[in-house]
């Protein structure tokens, strides 16, 4: 097995999709016998670091809004030009300390516009480092929808042949091709690496889990409506008699919280907490899960191969989790309800469905771009 070095730069904003994916594939560089230094730049999420790895956490930024226009530093106020400098430099020092054999940036330049103030400073370092590293991007299925604007495309397009040798597109192409949300994919040839979705390893069911109702929002800074309408649809369905496990995700809002534990309170049968760590062990064993269509909770559920009710977030203008959505569920591997049409009957009616289907097959789709990509890296490094 070679060995080498690989510096992956990863930063989330709003909810925590974007480093579970970068830290998943650090894991994976791990097993292979790689030195990783991971750079992060959101708020810290202790649980989700890569054990091994060296991490640099930068001072953390966050979004203000779902248009994520404007950076917050660490006490809530908009970042100015003494602390991007301040970041800067200490990315770079990171860099320059890793000595590293590839570059991998998480979403961008696919993506993270906000971040060019230290993503380009970046990666001319690299590209003047010698040896040069190999400079990768790495990007999930779908853009989002601002990220689908042509001239931002063309600008993506741009820095991409400026700087990078390859790209790892973490995406099946029998479902979902980078065709579909970014129209200059054709021009990067032989450089665009399909890998496969990335997902954690399928968890061995828990046996007090069994037959469970299990609903959750990823980090649930969005998921609020979900969460309510789902406890209210509960008694609608039939698994009314079952223990529905609702999981609201570290982000939700406490006043937000406080209104689904009343609601919880005065529906038996109703659990509510806001992180499990045997989260995949649960989705092994629950009888439906109910949730939104991020990209990390899509494929845990595939992983897991369990009956699936998804309804994507489509606020701020995002289109990505209702396309993928829909891709997933035309090939009958889940059940999808748009948000526009979420009300605890519709709910009910999805849930119904869901449950005259089989369950998914957990090989109806490549689940294993986590190895595939710390494969195709680990050959950049060593050449």
């Amino acid at each position: 097995m070679k060995s080498g070095r690989v510096f992956l730069y990863v930063q989330h904003l709003l909810g925590i999709g974007h480093l579970a994916r970068a830290a998943a594939l650090a894991r994976a560089l791990l097993e292979r016998g790689l030195a990783v230094t991971f750079a992060t730049g959101g708020p810290p999420v202790p649980e989700r670091m890569p054990a091994g790895a060296r991490i640099v956490q930068l001072a953390p930024a966050s979004a203000a809004d779902l248009t994520f226009r404007t950076l917050l530093d660490a006490s809530g106020r908009p970042v100015d030009e003494a602390w991007k400098a301040a970041r800067r430099e200490a990315l770079l020092a990171a860099w320059r300390d890793a000595r590293a054999d590839v570059l991998v940036t998480e979403l961008f330049p696919f993506g993270r516009r906000q971040m060019r103030f230290e993503l380009l400073p970046l990666l001319e370092a690299a590209s003047a480092s010698r040896p040069r590293p190999a400079i990768v991007a790495s990007v999930r299925d779908i853009l989002g929808g601002g990220q689908k604007d042509p001239a931002r495309q063309d600008e993506m397009l741009e820095v991409f042949e400026r700087y990078y040798d390859r790209l790892l597109v973490h995406s099946d192409p029998r479902v979902v091709s980078f065709e579909r949300t970014f129209r200059h994919a054709a021009r990067l040839g032989a450089r665009l690496h399909y890998t496969g979705f990335i997902a954690a390893p399928a968890a061995a069911p828990a046996p007090d889990a069994a037959g469970e109702v299990l609903v959750s929002a990823g980090g649930g800074a969005v998921g609020a409506r979900l969460l309510e309408t789902a406890i209210r649809a509960r008694r609608m369905t039939a698994l009314a008699g079952r223990t529905w496990r609702v999981i609201t995700g570290a982000n939700l809002a406490p006043h937000a919280f406080d209104a689904l534990a009343a609601l919880a309170r005065a529906e038996a049968g109703v659990v509510l907490e806001r992180f499990r760590a045997d989260f995949p062990s649960r989705l092994a064993a629950c009888a439906l899960s109910v949730s939104q269509a991020g990209y990390n909770t899509l494929m845990e559920v595939l992983a897991a191969g369990a009956r699936a009710v998804v309804v994507p977030f489509a606020g701020g203008g995002e289109t990505e989790q209702r396309l993928r959505a829909r891709l997933f569920a035309e090939r009958g591997l889940i059940e999808a309800l748009d948000e526009d049409d979420l009300a605890p009957a519709s709910l009910a009616a999805a849930i119904a469905r869901a449950l005259a289907r089989p369950a998914p097959a957990t090989d109806a789709v490549d689940l294993d771009g986590a190895r595939t990509s710390a494969a195709l890296i680990a050959g950049w490094a060593g050449r």
